[in-house]
């Protein structure tokens, strides 16, 4: 569980991606940094809070609601039902156990 409610909570921090959900971006193993203060924008990638769950996915806005879906086909898409409130933070890079596996995605 992702504790937010500190000051550190500001703060960049690291999360070990698990599962497949997000393939071929994200492969299992795959270190985040997940960035608190980070542009939150329709395609960016994001970690969010749904229920009990704190999931890895791609956020879509539309005029009307915030969206997250995997990249795997199958994977069910999520509304967040406090919109904005339910990201935990954006995605800034990823690290893997090969250099060509590390990349940016702040820039």
């Amino acid at each position: 569980m992702i504790d937010t409610t500190h000051c550190e909570a500001s703060e960049p921090f690291a999360l070990r991606v698990i599962g497949d959900d997000m393939l071929p971006e994200f492969e299992d193993g795959n270190i985040v940094i997940v960035d608190p203060g980070g542009l939150v924008k329709t395609g960016c990638y994001v970690v969010a809070k749904v229920g009990e769950e704190t999931l890895l996915r791609q956020l879509h806005i539309d005029s009307s609601s915030y969206r997250l879906t995997a990249l795997q086909p199958g994977v069910t898409e999520l509304v967040l039902e406090n919109g904005l409130n339910d990201i935990v933070g954006v995605i800034s890079q990823r690290s893997g156990r090969r250099r060509h596996q590390h990349k940016r995605y702040d820039l």
